[in-house]
């Protein structure tokens, strides 16, 4: 992740949770929160509502491939955190992706109109 780093300690997930604001579609939970850094900081949650090891991990790995292909069109300075949902499972990588694209127009975080975010996922 070239322009973001992983939001680690637990007080950062807490504080992003309390006071951030969060949008939902069916795949994922985004919530937001300005961190004052030129940085972006990247977390992920992802339940045993999920599934066991294997089936989160791997929902985990598409979801930060996911951010990070995308990362530049994020603006910079916030805390973002992303919580799968049990239907995250069975869903394909353009799935996810177009999950958190849709997530991030919805927040306003995001560089792209909505013309560029529909024209890039045909």
């Amino acid at each position: 992740m070239h322009f973001s780093e992983s939001l680690k300690k637990n007080r950062d997930f807490q504080k992003v949770y309390r006071t951030g604001k969060s949008y939902a579609n069916r795949l994922l939970v985004m919530y937001v929160l300005k961190n004052g850094l030129k940085k972006n900081r990247f977390g992920i949650s992802v339940s045993k509502k999920v599934g066991n090891s294997v089936v989160r991990h791997h929902v985990t790995r598409l979801l930060r491939e996911s951010y990070r292909l995308h990362e530049e069109m994020f603006n910079s300075g916030l805390d973002i955190v992303v919580i799968a949902r049990a239907g995250a499972k069975e869903a394909t990588y353009h799935e996810i992706e177009k999950a958190l694209l849709h997530l991030g127009n919805l927040h306003k975080i995001t560089s792209t109109t909505k013309y560029e975010f529909e024209k890039k996922m045909e």
